[in-house]
């Protein structure tokens, strides 16, 4: 096989690598210094928000004609990335804001866009998605949350549960059923601001990782809005909410990734500082047999998240299987690179003096959110099979 030019690898464009620059300039700069101590107390790291937000990085992915930065979903997923290799709780500043604005950019009406997408763009709210409920987890189609129309208003009763920033993000994207017994085709998507009365919030979750990102019930009692918040025709919210997944659960991919490679940097540099037995321990072969398969699967990760950003980005047909497959294979390498890197630092890994344990503690959830990875397989299997 001949060629007229050689063949060339793949790799990120030159606007694509100076985003990853930039936000990791920012991040080891103004987010990484608060990461230990959000999650030692576990506030929302304000701090962070503010640099992440004065440098547009806040929530990139909202189109420029919104007034927001306008970045493809590669961009935004090199975004989360950084983020998360700094601090797993503030890479869910951008994350959630894709999330919780995603149904709007999907399916909702231009009024609506035209309305709340700017201040999320601006910096001055956060969008934050609600799906799940007490007893409708993976089961999302039994959710009891109602809306009731009533004129030119419906009324909204029930109660959210696992929704990340609760409290601290103004609006929020709510599903309820507008149809009852009609199942998946009888579930609506709405707009619901926390100023709206009768929204309240329960207690911040005590969670074992992402600290600094409160996750919260959200209580809705006799909530009244207009009919015009309703994001896409009756019946349609379900849909929706599974075309949003498609495309964050990539962000999820992206948020394991940065957590992984901020794992493996630590032990990295770590093995070469330590010295037992008259060397650095990173000269031992076992040592260097760990730390290469840490790199080679963390690699194959992030590979297999970008492609699925590309995807997401044109919205190809098999986004559903990419989308599932980088969000499981993403986060169960970074589960295993970060229990790797508490093993390479021995004693040292288990204290909360070194970084690798909180990353161990939150790269646990990217196995579990966004759907968790047993049901990603379902859907990837379901995507081969029909």
């Amino acid at each position: 096989m001949t060629t007229q030019e050689p063949f060339d690898a793949y790799s990120l464009s030159e606007e694509h690598e100076a985003v990853r620059e930039a936000v990791r300039a920012v991040c080891d700069a103004k987010v990484a210094p608060n990461a230990a101590e959000a999650d030692e107390t576990g506030e929302f790291p304000k701090a962070s928000y503010e640099a992440l937000r004065a440098a547009d990085f806040h929530a990139p992915h909202i189109p420029e004609q919104y007034g927001g930065a306008g970045a493809d979903a590669l961009a935004t997923a090199i975004v989360i990335e950084e983020v998360a290799r700094a601090c797993a709780s503030s890479s869910l500043i951008p994350a959630v804001n894709k999330l919780g604005t995603m149904p709007l950019i999907l399916a909702g009406s231009e009024e609506l866009k035209s309305r709340f997408l700017p201040p999320v763009a601006r910096g001055e709210a956060m969008f934050s998605y609600c799906l799940s409920e007490p007893e409708a987890g993976s089961d999302a189609v039994s959710m009891t949350t109602r809306a009731v129309r009533d004129g030119d208003h419906y009324v909204l009763d029930g109660v959210k549960r696992w929704i990340t920033n609760a409290g601290e993000s103004r609006f929020y994207t709510v599903f309820a059923v507008t149809e009852p017994g009609a199942r998946s085709r009888g579930i609506s998507a709405f707009v619901v601001d926390k100023d709206d009365p009768g929204v309240s919030f329960g207690a911040p979750e005590k969670k074992l990782g992402i600290k600094g990102s409160p996750t919260r019930e959200v209580y809705l009692d006799g909530v009244r809005i207009p009919a015009d918040r309703m994001i896409g025709e009756p019946g349609t919210g379900f849909a929706t909410a599974m075309r949003t997944l498609d495309h964050t659960r990539v962000t999820i991919a992206a948020q394991a990734v940065g957590i992984a490679q901020g794992a493996l940097d630590f032990a990295a540099k770590y093995v070469q500082e330590r010295t037992q037995f008259g060397k650095p321990v990173g000269d031992f072969q076992g040592i260097q047999f760990m730390i290469a398969d840490m790199a080679m699967k963390l690699e194959a990760a992030r590979q297999l998240t970008y492609a699925a950003a590309g995807k997401s980005e044109r919205g190809d047909a098999d986004l559903t299987f990419f989308g599932a497959a980088a969000k499981c294979f993403a986060s169960d390498a970074a589960m295993e690179i970060t229990t790797d890197a508490v093993q390479l630092l021995g004693g040292y890994g288990y204290t909360r003096d070194f970084p690798v344990e909180r990353m161990m503690r939150d790269a646990k959830i990217t196995q579990i959110y966004e759907g968790t990875n047993q049901v990603q397989r379902i859907v990837m299997a379901r995507s081969i099979l029909r």
